[in-house]
C-alpha cells in the first residue's frame, strides 16, 4: 500500500498524519491531448507522479488530483478543437481550487503544496489560492505554495537535452520534456513509433477568435518529441525532485 497516497489510507491514518503536521500535496492538470504518442492524462500524470517523489521525501501525503484544467489555447496547448481534450472554464478551476484549499483546512493541514501540471492553470489556480484564504481569514495556521513543477529544471540540464536551443516550455506541448519524464515514470504508456516527424510550430505574437485551427499542426504536437528517452526523463525529474524538496523544506522550516 502506498501509504503517502491519501486515496490508499483510511481516514484515520490520514487524520494521524495531518495532526503530525504532514505535507499535504495537491497535483493539479488537465486532460489534453497530448499527440498520437502520449496520454490524454499525461499533466495530471506527471503532476502526481512527481508530487508522490516528493512526498516520499519528506513523509508528506499526496491528494487525488484535479485532472480537469483551464482550456487548452492553440499556442500551448493545441486548442480545444482536438477530441479528448476536456476543459473547464475559469471560473469552474476557481472553485474547484478554492473549495479544495478550505477543505484541507478543514482536515486541519498546515502545510499545502498545489503542484501545477498544465500550463494554461496558473493564474486561475492563484485565485482559488486567493480566494480560499480570503474565506478562511487572518490567522489562520494554513500555508500554502503553489509551483509549476518545469519552473525547477535547471538551465544546464535544458543545455544538455537541447544543444541546439530549448523551444521555450510552451512549444514543449507533448515534446521532449513531457515525452522523456513520461517514459521515466510511465513508459507503459508511451508511444514511441507514433512520435510526428514534423518541426515546431510557428505562430503569430497575437491571438484570434474564432481560434485559427489551421496555425496548430494537426498532431497536436507543438515540438517534434524525436529525441526523447528514459535517460533525459530522469535528468529532468531529478532536478524538479530535489528542487522542489528543497523549497518546501525551506518554506515550511522542515529539517532534512
Amino acid at each position: 500500500m502506498n501509504n503517502f497516497r491519501m486515496d490508499n489510507i483510511s481516514w484515520i491514518d490520514y487524520e494521524r498524519r495531518v495532526q503530525s503536521g504532514a505535507v499535504v500535496f495537491l497535483p493539479i492538470g488537465a486532460t489534453e491531448q497530448h499527440g498520437p504518442h502520449l496520454p490524454l492524462g499525461t499533466d495530471a500524470l506527471l503532476a502526481s507522479a512527481i508530487s508522490e517523489d516528493v512526498a516520499k521525501a519528506i513523509d508528506g501525503v499526496v491528494a487525488p488530483a484535479l485532472s480537469y484544467g483551464y482550456k487548452s489555447q492553440p499556442k500551448c496547448g493545441g486548442g480545444q478543437h482536438f477530441c479528448g481534450t476536456t476543459s473547464v472554464d475559469g471560473a469552474t478551476l476557481i472553485a474547484m481550487v478554492r473549495d479544495a484549499v478550505r477543505e484541507f483546512h478543514r482536515h486541519g493541514v498546515k502545510r499545502l503544496v498545489l503542484v501545477i501540471g498544465h500550463y494554461e492553470n496558473q493564474w486561475f489556480v492563484t485565485e482559488g489560492i486567493e480566494l480560499a484564504m480570503r474565506d478562511i481569514g487572518p490567522g489562520a495556521e494554513l500555508a500554502v505554495m503553489r509551483l509549476e513543477h518545469w519552473e525547477f529544471v535547471k538551465s544546464q540540464t535544458l543545455d544538455k537535452i537541447f544543444p541546439d536551443g530549448f523551444p521555450g516550455i510552451a512549444l514543449e506541448h507533448a515534446a521532449v520534456i513531457e515525452t522523456s519524464m513520461m517514459l521515466h515514470y510511465h513508459p507503459q504508456m508511451v508511444c514511441l513509433d507514433q512520435i510526428p516527424d514534423h518541426g515546431p510550430a510557428e505562430f503569430p505574437v497575437y491571438d484570434m477568435y474564432p481560434t485559427r485551427t489551421e496555425w496548430v499542426p494537426a498532431t497536436g504536437v507543438l515540438s517534434s518529441a524525436l529525441g526523447s528517452s528514459a535517460d533525459k526523463g530522469k535528468l529532468l525529474v531529478t532536478d524538479i525532485i530535489s528542487g522542489i524538496v528543497q523549497a518546501v523544506r525551506f518554506e515550511f522550516r522542515l529539517t532534512p
